[in-house]
């Protein structure tokens, strides 16, 4: 089936297909449709949050909260065990009979690390869900796409999909109300 593709043009590999799109209901009815002709290499582009274009792309929960959680808790138990180490173990000091370990004594220390390490997990996950750094994308040689800033919506299909035909990839798109469709060189 990959040889029955059509992957190059005369400038370079075909990177995919750029659908443009007027209003936020026709990209969502477009979303829907692309996901249901079992397509999974594409995505959407639009100026603003589209209410319900998440459900209608098929996109599950992130699992961004469930790694800032684990990076507090790592946080907090680095900052206890260090501080512990370093109080009854590594340097005991014996004060007014005072314990050598003390957990009240050593919240402010946990509750920092604790928000460190939350944070920096989130940082660099999110580096990682978003495939960041990434300086260039082909659509962003397209004319037409400078326009998603403003008011317009936009598909683009990839043509790594196992899905992707060309010509019935071009057609669904013309048939959801696209108002213009691109090829898109790498």
């Amino acid at each position: 089936m990959a040889e029955d593709r059509d992957t190059r043009s005369d400038d370079g590999d075909l990177y995919g297909l750029l659908a443009e799109f007027a209003t936020p209901g026709q990209l969502v009815h477009a979303a829907e449709a692309v996901r249901e002709q079992g397509y999974e290499k594409w995505d959407c582009y639009s100026p603003f949050p589209v209410h319900g274009l998440d459900r209608a792309m098929g996109l599950r929960d992130t699992r961004l909260p469930w790694i800032v959680l684990g990076g507090g808790l790592t946080g907090a138990a680095t900052a206890i065990l260090m501080q512990w180490w370093m109080n009854a173990v590594d340097y005991p000091l014996i004060i007014s009979g005072k314990p050598l370990f003390s957990l009240p004594a050593n919240i402010p220390v946990a509750f920092e690390l604790t928000i460190l390490f939350s944070a920096l997990s989130a940082f660099f996950a999110m580096f990682v869900f978003n495939g960041l750094p990434r300086m260039y994308h082909p659509a962003f040689r397209s004319e037409r796409f400078r326009q998603v800033t403003n008011n317009r919506f936009f598909i683009t299909i990839e043509a790594a999909d196992p899905n992707f035909d060309i010509e019935r990839s071009e057609s669904l798109l013309r048939s959801l109300g696209s108002s213009h469709v691109e090829r898109l060189e790498d």
